[in-house]
């Protein structure tokens, strides 16, 4: 059987992230703070929405590129947010989750052998598109000492000839690290002088900390070589909905559709009406929940402050990437370890590419109770590893 699989399929590594997912689900009374969902149920006008939606009988097949109300109010969304406009008809289109729109904005402009840059640590998805769409990953390592933004020499010393598209992955995870506008500008500058595309993956777009939002579609000459992608999982607390979209120039836009139609069909009818609603009146739904993530942020970054475990402070997505290296193990190791002593799961850093080795991703997507008691058991394991030595 083994001769009759894809080379490229078995060629790709499974997902780290889910590995800790599935042997948590097997333990009694462990805690988990490995999975970016967040812990709030989707605020009850939205579902509402969704369940009208079916009482009406809306269960139909929308068009290819999803709903056209809801493509507007994206577009609205959008100018409102970043200042930018871009046609309903043709500049939206509506997927199974933001996972899908990368799947498939990067076979829509990948030819075989074409290079596509990410960033890393970032998330796990990038890189196995890229290989499955025929590209070739070029990894750019990240440095905690530039608080995990990209720089714009960073980028330059990574592209080639065969450099198709930039992979923009901010508000970050696993770091939590933003882009502010001045790093954007320098980005965008070379992206310009190199005439190369990007596809900024902004899904964490309202879980900001320090300052709004800013995307690369703002700067100049961006819109018409970028890729946005977004939805509903993490802002909304949509996650089961399956919910995303993509906005990008018309000429990329016409090949997404054929895939996605070809693939999916349209993005699930219920979710899309949900997903209007969300738009329309979920403002308030989200500053509170990300009041809520702040909170939990501060709480965490004095907590690693008093067990003096090293961490950069993160303002974005709701993650934290604290430092274990004096510890002398894999962050795989200390995982494992952690889990096995204490019954709490985190995440090792090289889920998220080898230049996360050394630190350790912790959601806070959780509540305060939880995370104030995995925090305590953190501390603990950490006394007694020091103690070790």
């Amino acid at each position: 059987m083994k001769d009759m699989l894809s080379k490229q399929a078995v060629g790709l590594k499974p997902s780290g992230i889910r590995k800790f997912f599935d042997i948590v689900s097997e333990m009694d009374d462990a805690i988990s703070l490995g999975v970016g969902e967040p812990d709030f149920d989707t605020p009850w006008h939205i579902r509402d929405e969704g369940i009208y939606s079916l009482e009406k009988g809306r269960t139909f097949y929308t068009s290819n590129s999803g709903l056209i109300q809801l493509r507007q109010e994206i577009c609205n969304y959008i100018k409102r947010k970043q200042g930018v406009a871009y046609d309903p008809q043709h500049e939206v289109l509506i997927t199974v989750g933001g996972s899908e729109a990368i799947d498939i904005g990067l076979r829509a402009v990948i030819n075989p052998g074409d290079e596509v840059l990410i960033p890393q640590p970032s998330f796990v998805s990038y890189e196995p598109c890229a290989i499955m769409a025929g590209g070739v990953p070029v990894i750019i390592e990240l440095k905690e000492e530039n608080e995990f933004r990209l720089t714009a020499k960073e980028l330059e010393d990574a592209i080639t000839e065969k450099t198709k598209i930039l992979i923009l992955p901010f508000p970050n995870n696993p770091t939590g690290a933003i882009m502010e506008r001045k790093d954007l500008e320098e980005i965008a500058e070379v992206i310009r002088k190199h005439d190369i595309l990007v596809m900024s993956d902004e899904i964490y777009a309202e879980l900001t900390y320090k300052e709004k939002h800013v995307s690369i579609i703002e700067m100049e000459g961006m819109q018409e070589r970028t890729i946005l992608i977004n939805g509903f999982s993490k802002a909304y607390a949509m996650t089961g909905w399956r919910l995303g979209y993509a906005c990008g120039p018309r000429e990329i836009l016409q090949q997404m559709v054929k895939l996605h139609q070809f693939a999916i069909m349209c993005a699930p009818t219920t979710s899309q009406y949900a997903a209007v609603e969300a738009l329309r009146n979920g403002d308030d739904d989200v500053r509170e929940m990300c009041m809520a993530y702040n909170q939990r942020r501060r709480y965490l970054m004095n907590a690693f402050r008093e067990m003096k475990l090293s961490c950069f402070e993160p303002f974005g997505a709701f993650y934290v990437f604290p430092c274990i290296k004096e510890f002398g193990m894999t962050s795989e190791e200390f995982a494992e370890r952690f889990l096995a002593e204490e019954k709490v799961a985190v995440v090792p850093g090289t889920a998220f590419g080898d230049c996360g080795e050394g630190y350790l991703r912790i959601s806070y997507a959780y509540s305060l109770d939880n995370l104030k008691l995995a925090i305590g058991k953190l501390s603990d394991f950490v006394s007694r590893l020091r103690g070790e030595k």
